[in-house]
């Protein structure tokens, strides 16, 4: 299937203030304003950051590598923010090992939760460098008719 996900909007009170901290905590490069908004590539999805005075906060999952989370998980930490386990648990300063790889979660200043894992939990066993975009969805999760 050629569909892909090309961007989505991330509400926030600063646009670009969240988006130079997100590029930072990926450990991409924030290259500015793209017309409206604040854009952070991760893959080939743009997180196009905007300003708004209301929102609903958000959760946000990736996929990442070993180095990867190694890379993520030590920006947050240096960042002070508090991590955590679980969605339940977003500040107990624990990371898990849930499916035999290691996930975190934090919430950044607009109170949005970003998930970081080494092992799918929505197609058990996959890891980010297994992912060719070809994986289909466990048969277990397939939609019933």
């Amino acid at each position: 299937m050629a569909i892909q996900l090309d961007h989505t909007i991330v509400p926030a009170h600063d646009k670009e203030v969240s988006a130079k901290f997100m590029a930072h905590i990926f450990g991409v490069e924030y290259p500015g304003l793209h017309g409206h908004f604040a854009p952070v590539r991760i893959g080939h999805i743009a997180f196009d950051f905007d300003n708004r005075e209301n929102f609903v906060s958000n959760h946000y999952a990736f996929l990442v590598t070993e180095e990867e989370f190694d890379g993520i998980f030590g920006r947050i930490q240096a960042t002070g923010y508090k991590y955590g386990s679980s969605p339940m648990a977003q500040d107990n300063m624990e990371i898990n090992t849930r499916h035999g790889g290691r996930g975190v979660y934090f919430k950044d200043d607009n109170q949005h939760s970003w998930e970081f894992v080494t092992v799918s939990y929505s197609f058990p066993g996959l890891k980010a460098a297994d992912d060719d975009g070809g994986v289909s969805m466990p048969s277990a999760m397939a939609a019933v008719s």
